[in-house]
């Protein structure tokens, strides 16, 4: 594609969720609460295929495909053990969320524990949601930079200033009740991105649909289950993991359950987080195809696999596959980009706005919302700045994993306050929280050598939840 090509494409992206904003933005004194909430008035289907391409984000579009030459498909007992998470999501979360009417979710811990705790959780949140989402942000920014800002020799704080500056630009008016309809779009473009590099593949191939599966299941690739206990993928670490992180990752964070709570009432929230599930775990299983195919391509033609595995779809799409099949690559990664980054802009300003501001869904907040949501907007743009000027790909993605630590202490706050009736010494509670990811970094960095050769996963997140549980129980009483 030429940069040209590229510009029309982001540009006429843009005006189509430009034109979904205007629509979709709440006129008059009410736009903070519509802003938070979308006044509960979601629908839920909408909600629930929307969040399919918020939850999936550039790393999943990019990464997973890539992953299956050395991983094949043991991501998939991970996402046996989110379906589980998510049924705890629909049966106990979102019925205590909807029962106190909460604009942010942490807003549990001031009622169950103090003013500390309430925080605490808040701020464990912006940070991990901070450097996730630019993270995110910074994998898709990239792919644009190769694609159109190089052939112009612009820097990559232009690109970075150019695509948050956009994602600002329609969500600024219209917060969650926008991201909830352009969402639904992005979902469109990310999965149409996928099936249609399965048709081209096959196509190229020479291929029928029965061939094509017969492909996939016969090939060592889409091996799934992995039973070596010391391996970081060991089939019970990844399904444990995988409800665990569930349930911290997306039932204690801003960012998701925010939507969950935009939907009219309680069964209706349910079905949504249900029927998401169903249909975020196909979706999943439609990538790891794509990486099989990506792979059998790439052999079939005698084409370099790249040392690092995300750069195996752009660089088939964008240089392989013909025009077409470019184009909608492009849109899907902007789409993983866009829809990761304006659910995590606007979850960030509502936490905030919520929970340090104390502004709740006032009618004359609404000039604090936006100089709050510049605010993070700004942030967004120096962090990712930051990983590049780190220039190692190893440490950003230590970063990354580093922040998914901070999970663990939501983790643990809420299971303590949910499960137990103990009253907490409510001005200690940070420094649990702060000690508790330190701890199991620490252990995580030497279990081989402590543990006879026990290497964590995912599941480092449930040590770390318990350290946080096994504080609190220190500096709690039974009053």
């Amino acid at each position: 594609m030429t940069s040209t090509q590229v510009f029309f494409v982001i540009f006429f992206y843009f005006l189509l969720l430009l034109l979904i904003s205007y629509l979709t933005a709440e006129k008059g004194e009410n736009q903070s609460k519509s802003f938070f909430t979308a006044n509960r008035s979601s629908k839920w289907y909408l909600v629930a295929y929307g969040m399919v391409g918020a939850t999936l984000s550039g790393v999943t579009f990019i990464s997973v495909p890539g992953t299956v030459g050395k991983s094949g498909w043991s991501y998939l007992q991970f996402m046996m053990g989110n379906m589980f998470g998510y049924a705890i999501i629909a049966y106990v979360l979102i019925p205590l969320f909807y029962s106190k009417k909460l604009i942010s979710i942490y807003e549990y811990l001031k009622e169950r524990f103090g003013m500390t705790s309430y925080k605490t959780g808040s701020f464990f949140f912006l940070v991990s949601q901070t450097i996730g989402a630019a993270f995110r942000l910074y994998l898709a920014v990239m792919v644009l930079q190769l694609a159109f800002f190089d052939d112009y020799n612009m820097p990559f704080w232009v690109s970075v200033l150019s695509t948050i500056l956009l994602i600002w630009l329609y969500t600024f008016k219209g917060g969650i009740k926008t991201i909830v309809w352009t969402d639904t779009l992005q979902t469109s473009f990310l999965l149409l991105a996928a099936i249609w590099t399965i048709y081209t593949i096959t196509n190229e191939l020479g291929m029928t649909p029965s061939s094509m599966v017969k492909t996939i299941s016969m090939s060592q690739m889409s091996d799934i289950f992995m039973w070596d206990w010391k391996a970081g993928n060991f089939f019970w670490k990844q399904f444990f993991a995988g409800i665990f992180i569930t349930i911290s990752m997306n039932g204690l964070d801003q960012n998701i359950m925010q939507k969950n709570l935009t939907c009219t009432n309680v069964k209706e929230a349910q079905k949504n987080v249900l029927w998401f599930a169903l249909a975020f775990f196909v979706a999943t299983v439609i990538f790891l195809s794509v990486g099989v195919l990506l792979y059998e391509y790439a052999f079939a033609n005698n084409i370099r696999i790249p040392e690092r595995t995300d750069e195996l779809y752009p660089t088939l799409a964008l240089n392989y596959f013909g025009m077409f099949t470019a184009v909608v690559f492009l849109l899907g990664i902007i789409a993983a980009a866009f829809s990761s980054a304006d659910s995590a802009l606007t979850a960030l300003t509502t936490s905030f706005c919520v929970d340090f501001l104390n502004m709740g869904d006032s009618r004359n907040s609404n000039k604090k919302r936006k100089i709050v949501h510049i605010m993070f907007s700004f942030i967004l743009f120096l962090v990712i700045v930051v990983f590049r000027a780190i220039n190692d790909d190893s440490v950003v993605t230590d970063v990354f994993k580093a922040a998914g630590y901070t999970y663990g202490p939501l983790l643990g706050l809420f299971a303590f306050g949910l499960f137990t009736k103990r009253k907490v010494r409510d001005s200690k509670v940070i420094f649990i929280c702060l000690l508790s990811p330190v701890l199991s970094y620490i252990l995580n960095i030497y279990s081989i050598d402590l543990l006879a050769g026990y290497k964590f996963g995912f599941e480092i997140l449930l040590v770390n939840a318990s350290f946080t549980v096994l504080g609190l129980m220190l500096i709690s009483d039974k009053k």
